[in-house]
């Protein structure tokens, strides 16, 4: 059952923006999503959801993933809220700190397919092992 999640048309022009604007970090990372290259998803970028807007998101899977640069240094407070709202729709947030994606993309894909692996039956994925731990 896939669930409904309000979206904000307000919020569609700054989404576009946001694509076109995109940080080295989550052009990296988007080169690796884009094409349901990761293990089947179908994943979205600068995707509004409620009043938000994740980095990506995949709604078969509920799961946004956020790349947290600089200017999420002085918003934790913001950044808690925003997943706490995020979270009571139903969406499961993985946060990557910029320069890990920047040098350590190979690391982040593999958290990220462990995470989708340990959340999706095993009969509609591509065999693969996750190791515990990060990477």
């Amino acid at each position: 059952m896939r669930r409904i999640i309000p979206y904000n048309q307000k919020l569609k022009q700054l989404a576009r923006q946001l694509r076109n604007n995109s940080t080295l970090a989550e052009v990296l990372l988007w080169q690796r999503l884009k094409g349901r290259q990761m293990l089947g998803h179908d994943f979205h970028r600068q995707k509004p959801l409620g009043n938000y807007i994740v980095d990506f998101f995949c709604h078969e899977l509920m799961l946004a993933i956020e790349v947290d640069g600089s200017s999420h240094n002085d918003k934790l407070a913001q950044d808690d809220r925003r997943q706490r709202e995020l979270e009571a729709m139903g969406v499961t947030v993985i946060r990557f700190v910029d320069a890990d994606v920047k040098t350590n993309l190979s690391g982040v894909v593999q958290q990220i397919e462990c995470w989708i692996r340990e959340h999706t039956p095993q009969s509609s994925l591509k065999r693969g092992i996750c190791h515990s731990g990060r990477s």
